[in-house]
C-alpha cells in the first residue's frame, strides 16, 4: 500500500468570498469588543457633534454660508482624527495577530494569505465606515435641527471622502504592520506617519514654498501627492464649489481643470485609498514567514 501525503492548505492567491466574509465578520466582532475602537468612535462622534453645534451660531467664515461653516469644521476635524484612526487600526491588525500567534493559527487552516488579508481589511474598513458615517450623521442631524440648512449631496460626499481617507490610512497602517513583528513598533511607526501626513507635510510644503519659491503648479502637485491634503482639496471643492480660498494654487487648479476639477480630486482620493492597500497585500502575500 502506498502512503499518501497529507494535503497542505493552499496559501497562494486563491480567493473565496465566503471565507473572506467570515474573516471580515471576525474582525468586526473584535472591533466591537475593542475599547480602543469605541474610544475612537465616541471621540469622533462627540467632536463632530461639538463642531456642528459651535459652527452655526455667531460664526463668521468669509465666503461660507452656515452649512459651509459646519462642513469646514468637520473637514478640519476629519483631517486630524480620521488618519490617526485608520493608521493605528491598520498598524495593529497584522502585527498584533502575528505577535499573539493568531495569524499563524488562522493560516494553519485552509485559508490563503490573500483571504486572510482581504478579510481583515474588509472587516476594519466596515468598522471605520460605522465610525465615520455615524459621526457625520450626528453632525448632520444637529445642523438641520439648529436650522443651519444643509446641502445633502455635498454633506454625503464629504462623509464618503472621509471614509476613503480612513481606508487609505488603513492601507498605510497595514503596510507598516506587514514589516513589523511587534505591535508596539507598528503603532509607533503609524503615529510617526500620522504626524508626517497631517502636520509636517503641510508645514513642510509651505516652508519650502517660501524658501525656494516653488511655482504654483508645484504647490498643487505637492498637495495632491499627500493623501490628507488630497482629501482636504476634494472636500473643499465638494461644499464650496471652488478652491479659490486656497490662494494661487487653488486658482491655478480651477483655471486649469475647470468643471472637471471636482471629479479629478475625488478620483485622486480614490487612488490613494487603493495604492497603499495593494502594496500591503503584495507585501503580506509574498512576505515569507508569519
Amino acid at each position: 500500500m502506498t502512503a499518501t501525503t497529507p494535503s497542505i492548505p493552499q496559501t497562494t492567491e486563491r480567493l473565496q468570498p465566503s471565507l473572506v466574509w467570515v474573516i471580515a465578520l471576525k474582525e468586526i466582532r473584535e472591533a466591537v469588543r475593542s475599547k480602543w475602537f469605541w474610544m475612537w468612535t465616541v471621540a469622533f462622534a462627540s467632536l463632530a457633534a461639538f463642531m456642528a453645534s459651535v459652527a452655526l451660531p455667531g460664526s463668521q467664515v468669509t465666503g461660507y454660508g452656515s452649512f459651509g461653516r459646519t462642513a469646514a469644521s468637520l473637514v478640519a476635524l476629519a483631517q486630524i482624527i480620521v488618519p490617526l484612526m485608520g493608521l493605528t487600526l491598520g498598524a495593529y491588525s497584522i502585527a498584533g495577530q502575528r505577535e499573539t500567534g493568531a495569524l499563524r493559527f488562522l493560516l494553519s487552516h485552509p485559508v490563503s494569505r490573500s483571504e486572510a488579508f482581504c478579510g481583515t481589511y474588509l472587516g476594519l474598513a466596515i468598522s471605520l465606515a460605522g465610525t465615520v458615517f455615524g459621526g457625520f450623521g450626528i453632525a448632520g442631524v444637529i445642523t438641520v435641527a439648529q436650522g443651519g440648512g444643509a446641502n445633502a449631496a455635498s454633506f454625503v460626499r464629504i462623509a464618503v471622502l472621509s471614509w476613503l481617507l480612513a481606508v487609505s490610512m488603513l492601507g498605510f497602517g497595514m503596510l507598516v504592520s506587514t514589516f513589523t513583528r511587534r505591535s508596539s513598533a507598528a503603532l509607533g511607526t503609524a503615529i510617526f506617519l500620522w504626524l508626517g501626513f497631517a502636520f509636517l507635510g503641510d508645514l513642510g510644503v509651505m516652508g519650502t514654498a517660501v524658501a525656494t519659491r516653488v511655482p504654483t503648479w508645484g504647490l498643487l502637485a505637492s498637495a495632491v501627492l499627500n493623501p490628507v491634503e488630497a482629501f482636504r482639496l476634494a472636500s473643499l471643492s465638494a461644499f464650496s464649489g471652488s478652491l479659490d480660498v486656497l490662494g494661487p494654487a487653488g486658482s491655478f487648479a480651477v483655471d486649469t481643470f475647470g468643471d472637471r476639477l471636482g471629479l479629478l480630486l475625488f478620483l485622486n482620493v480614490v487612488i490613494w485609498a487603493g495604492v497603499p492597500t495593494v502594496a500591503a497585500w503584495a507585501r503580506f502575500t509574498h512576505g515569507g514567514d508569519v
